[in-house]
């Protein structure tokens, strides 16, 4: 299936025409990924409560009308990034791969998509921790605490603890740009800086294991 949109009328000012309006036509898919790639930089930017669904459609180059077509509006793009998002995490998160392939496997999802990053920070500082409940048995913390139990990560640190630090160097780069060129030495975003710290990752998971040593 196709969407059509009425091509420029060209008559004005002529006689009546008996041929038929032509009409331009959209790849359905094409539009859904270009809405949500403008909502993406238009909710990093703004957040959800500041994200206007006219510059949202702008940015796409698209009639913001096919936003409420294909989404239902603002808060339906809001929940098919997140959804999409879950789908990738679902997809990294294999219990039968190391923690460091895992943690490394964020840090390339971050790196080919850094307003993912920006997206989840904005997220975070517009939310209000007075009205968060503690969830201690939250899937990401679950999956972590496994693998303490399976000897995997030493159980002398919280589970949470553990992947809030790998969560902050994961998004470090692309948090602190600057002191990351001023201390590391490397740009964010560049090869170089990727493959420094996929190596930081897994020396840091290694660390993380029980009764671990500094790698030689």
């Amino acid at each position: 299936m196709t969407e059509s949109e009425p091509a420029p009328d060209r008559t004005a000012g002529r006689a009546e025409s008996h041929e038929p309006v032509r009409t331009r036509r959209r790849d359905p898919e094409r539009t859904r990924q270009a809405l949500l790639a403008a909502a993406l930089a238009e909710f990093a930017e703004k957040g959800l409560a500041g994200a206007r669904v006219d510059v949202i459609a702008e940015r796409a180059g698209v009639n913001k009308q096919l936003i409420s077509y294909h989404f239902g509006g603002k808060q339906g793009l809001y929940d098919a990034l997140l959804t999409r998002w879950q789908e990738q995490d679902d997809a990294i998160t294999d219990p039968s791969v190391p923690l460091s392939e895992v943690a490394v496997a964020y840090l390339r999802a971050a790196c080919a998509d850094p307003e993912r990053v920006r997206f989840s920070v904005r997220e975070a500082l517009d939310g209000d921790p007075a009205r968060v409940e503690h969830d201690p048995d939250a899937p990401e913390v679950a999956h972590v605490r496994a693998r303490q139990d399976a000897g995997e990560v030493t159980d002398l640190l919280d589970p949470a603890f553990v992947l809030m630090l790998l969560q902050g160097v994961v998004m470090s780069g692309t948090v602190f740009p600057v002191e990351t060129v001023r201390l590391v030495g490397l740009h964010p975003g560049s090869p170089e800086h990727e493959a420094f710290v996929a190596e930081q990752l897994r020396r840091l998971v290694t660390l993380l294991g029980p009764g671990s040593r500094h790698p030689s």
